[in-house]
């Protein structure tokens, strides 16, 4: 009894041993990945190694962000972080709709009055002091449309911590306007600003 349970164990991890070479890699558990090199000595799919390099040793960059398209949901809003501060332009009040064009005139007006400041001069990066080279290496965008509506979540990290911000549109006449500005990582909303 005990030869035999020998025998089957060596059987078993000679066994063991053939399929870990070239027997996987033959694609006898499925096929190889493309481009595998048939001895499969590539590191698994879970590996948190750096990524690849050139073969000048650089690493490789994330693959560039889709082009965007004129008169989309993210277009209108692309400005707002290449002209940091834009949102409390005046001249920017064609691009908003009620409620946040509301809310911004009423912050204009108390400007205006001398009485001081409602808004953050840099509602767009969530209210954080910003190095606009940093913002500009980590800033994604991801549009949603549903029918005259979409939404524009920007993300971007600013000294370490990530900020996440939320624009809502709604097509008028045609073109996509801002409705609202909210912060998923701060917690607030434009249109619940009281500037009076």
């Amino acid at each position: 009894m005990l030869r035999r349970l020998v025998f089957a164990l060596s059987s078993l991890s000679m066994l063991a041993a053939g399929l870990s070479g070239g027997a996987c890699a033959q694609g006898l558990f499925g096929s190889p990945p493309p481009n595998a090199p048939a001895d499969d000595k590539s590191p698994p799919a879970d590996d948190k190694s750096p990524p690849a390099a050139t073969p000048e040793g650089k690493p490789t960059e994330p693959a560039p962000a889709a082009p965007v398209l004129p008169g989309s949901p993210t277009a209108v809003v692309k400005p707002f972080y290449e002209h940091l501060g834009l949102e409390l332009d005046p001249a920017q009040r064609k691009n908003f709709i009620d409620p946040a064009k509301t809310v911004l005139d009423k912050s204009d007006a108390l400007r205006a009055s001398g009485q001081g400041e409602c808004l953050d001069p840099n509602m767009a990066l969530d209210n954080s002091d910003y190095d606009k080279l940093a913002i500009d290496k980590s800033l994604r965008t991801i549009e949603a449309v549903n029918g005259d509506q979409a939404k524009v979540v920007v993300a971007f990290v600013v000294e370490g911590h990530q900020h996440r911000l939320e624009w809502k549109l709604n097509k008028v006449g045609g073109d996509w306007k801002i409705s609202d500005l909210l912060s998923v990582t701060g917690e607030w909303a434009l249109s619940q600003y009281q500037c009076e």
